[in-house]
């Protein structure tokens, strides 16, 4: 058997365990989704070997790991950049302009989507429902920083703000 390339730390496996313990016994993979996001949050993005380690902590074939990982927009497979736009794809938000808006992201900072600024502030990627359809076009900066109603005048006062952000 080999060594593994990574080891959850003990702050990772104690707070993976507070999860576990909201679900019936026996079924520790019911936390998959937040113990990938707990290692996500700690190292900035899912490797491989991260996903491999969350599987083996919660005693979980590592497909099914692999396919959570996978499957949902949250968890990143790649650096991303200090402010990570994410721009909500879904119908409502797109019958009112996500698609310009991601657009004009992708001009502003002069990247693609799936894409992070040279200088490693901005990376812009489109992501499922946000839950936010009545106030479409929605995004986040990050995980928890809704953006609502957004428009290329909002989006041009965001990237200035950001800026500022990085700047002070």
């Amino acid at each position: 058997m080999s060594q593994k390339s990574y080891q959850l730390s003990t702050k990772l496996k104690k707070s993976i365990r507070n999860w576990t313990v909201k679900f019936p016994k026996g079924k520790l993979s019911s936390a998959v989704m937040m113990a990938l996001r707990l290692v996500q949050n700690e190292h900035g993005h899912l490797e491989d070997a991260h996903v491999e380690a969350v599987a083996d902590f919660l005693n979980m074939p590592l497909i099914q790991a692999q396919e959570v990982s996978r499957f949902y927009s949250m968890y990143r497979h790649a650096p991303g950049g200090q402010f990570q736009l994410k721009v909500c794809n879904s119908v409502s938000c797109y019958l009112r302009g996500s698609e310009q808006l991601l657009n004009h992201f992708a001009d502003k900072l002069d990247i693609k989507v799936n894409e992070m600024t040279e200088d490693g502030v901005f990376s812009l990627q489109e992501t499922e429902c946000l839950g936010a359809c009545c106030s479409a076009p929605c995004m986040l900066v990050g995980d928890d920083d809704y953006q609502m109603n957004m428009d290329l005048e909002k989006a041009d006062q965001l990237i200035c703000s950001l800026k500022q952000r990085v700047e002070s």
